[in-house]
């Protein structure tokens, strides 16, 4: 097969950090090349080289026949290459066929733009990413993150692109768009097009890729044949080590119920639930996308409070009409979204972990800087945070240890009920199990956690009940010990088709 792009002993740092190291790489013409890595191994760094956005210390780009000592994005579109971002860069204001031919648009007669081939040519590209339901005139803003995601990729094939970059394209799909992606990257290997595929989500790997390249710390560990690797061989060669337990699920003792919801409602989405939650205990909560999980969890918390039902909290009927009363009563909650709902990331990490209880850090107005920053040193120290201290900025943290970090601010409310939305969302699998094991450690605490998880091996692993969801009911309890991937899988596609209904 045709090397489409070559790198060639590339390094690059940043004020001082090295973060790539001779790394060698290259992606064929009809292949799906996938890149993995914890965060902060330098996929991110060695994509944006390939796509013209950082220029290399050391090393060569080779493009077909040509080298470069560093490209500009110009370049890299001149040679055919496309990156689709996990953050896709697409108007909202405007329509589809406008975003796909922003700064390559057709123009006839006297330099007009010719509206009319804009329309044909982005409908024969949707066409031919199996989108015919893509209104070509629809504004962007108006459609889902996977019709967006298709005008992207259609953008990149308006540029003749021959190599395409795809960064965690999958991390905000449902299960049913990530099929139909994957069919999308299927088709275009088969017309030979280059994918550069970076993900954390090894069963993508396994499904899409040919060969697979693994960074640690900058520097290349090995490129090889899908064939010829395992999930355990890629989990070791990305962390150093073998990780034997994923989900390290110890054995806790679980004592008496702290959280009983009964007959809980909230308009449509949280229909007449009922469960309890005990000291030491992980229930998760499992259901496709829009079953009602967040949904429940956000009035629990008081985010959107119940229009009926009850709720006891360690033994006591309370009303929770605000996230501050439900903190006061011992519960927080670790959004699914850590970036916009869980953290100031322009802040440090002293200043996030201290945001949740600042009653523990202030003396009557003022905050004690000493003490604020002490906190979150223990917070480092407890968690695991991999960080140079308290003052650093969260948004030069990766995405497992900014997990961590909201973990820790939540931690630092001393809360009884932990409830933790999508805990591992986004973030490598030695973080995962670091997570995984934080979580098992709490509950063997005495902690009790309502884990919410759209990954059905993490609610496996980790929960002693499982609370499946179906249309904003409670489906099935399920547990463990009758916990299985067809029992909880039959349960979420149809309402009270496994275990007993709580």
């Amino acid at each position: 097969m045709t090397v489409e792009v070559r790198l060639e002993r590339v390094s690059k740092s940043f004020g001082g950090v090295r973060v790539l190291r001779d790394v060698d790489f290259d992606v064929r013409a009809g292949e799906v090349h996938a890149l993995l890595g914890e965060n902060g191994a330098g996929k991110s760094t060695l994509i944006k080289i390939i796509a013209g956005v950082h220029a290399p210390d050391t090393g060569l780009i080779h493009i077909g026949d040509q080298q470069f000592r560093a490209l500009s994005p110009r370049e890299a579109r001149k040679g055919g290459i496309a990156t689709v971002y996990q953050e896709l860069l697409l108007f909202p204001e405007l329509t589809v066929t406008e975003n796909i031919f922003l700064g390559n648009a057709p123009r006839g007669r006297l330099n007009m733009l010719d509206w009319q081939q804009m329309r044909r040519r982005a409908r024969q590209l949707l066409d031919s990413l199996d989108s015919p339901d893509l209104d070509v005139d629809a504004k962007v803003g108006s459609l889902s993150v996977a019709n967006r995601q298709r005008v992207e990729i259609a953008k990149a094939l308006s540029q003749d692109a021959r190599v395409v970059i795809m960064d965690e394209p999958t991390a905000a799909l449902a299960d049913a768009d990530v099929e139909r992606l994957m069919a999308v990257i299927k088709r275009l290997r088969e017309r030979g097009v280059a994918i550069i595929y970076v993900s954390h989500k090894l069963p993508e790997i396994f499904a899409l890729a040919d060969r697979v390249t693994v960074l640690r710390d900058g520097a290349l560990i090995g490129t090889r044949p899908i064939a010829e690797v395992t999930e355990q061989t890629l989990v070791a060669m990305m962390v150093g080590r073998e990780i034997d337990h994923m989900f390290p699920k110890a054995e806790a003792a679980i004592g008496e119920t702290i959280l009983k919801v009964r007959n809980l409602s909230y308009g449509q989405r949280v229909k007449d639930i009922s469960f309890d939650l005990r000291r030491g205990e992980i229930v998760g909560v499992a259901g496709l996308v829009g079953a009602g999980r967040t949904e429940l969890a956000l009035t629990i918390f008081g985010i959107t409070p119940a229009d009926s039902g009850t709720i006891e909290v360690d033994g006591k009927p309370v009303r929770i009409l605000s996230p501050r009363q439900a903190r006061n009563l011992g519960i927080a909650y670790v959004p699914e979204d850590r970036g916009l709902q869980g953290l100031v990331r322009p802040m440090t990490i002293a200043q996030n972990t201290s945001m949740a209880a600042l009653r523990h850090v202030a003396s009557g107005i003022f905050i004690s800087l000493t003490r604020e920053a002490r906190q979150a040193v223990e917070a480092i120290a407890s968690l695991g945070v991999r960080a140079r201290g308290p003052d650093q900025v969260v948004a030069q943290l990766s995405g497992g240890n900014q997990q961590k970090v909201v973990l820790g601010k939540w931690l630092e409310t001393h809360p009884l009920i932990l409830i933790m939305d999508e805990p591992t969302r986004g973030i490598d699998v030695g973080a995962k199990a670091e997570i995984h094991a934080l979580m098992s450690r709490l509950a063997k605490e005495g902690m009790a956690i309502l884990m919410i998880s759209s990954e059905l091996p993490e609610v496996l692993g980790m929960s002693d009940r499982i609370l499946v969801m179906h249309g904003g009911r409670l489906a099935a309890t399920i547990d463990r010990a009758d916990a299985t991937p067809e029992t909880v899988g039959a349960a979420m596609t149809q309402a009270g088709a496994a275990g007993v209904a709580a």
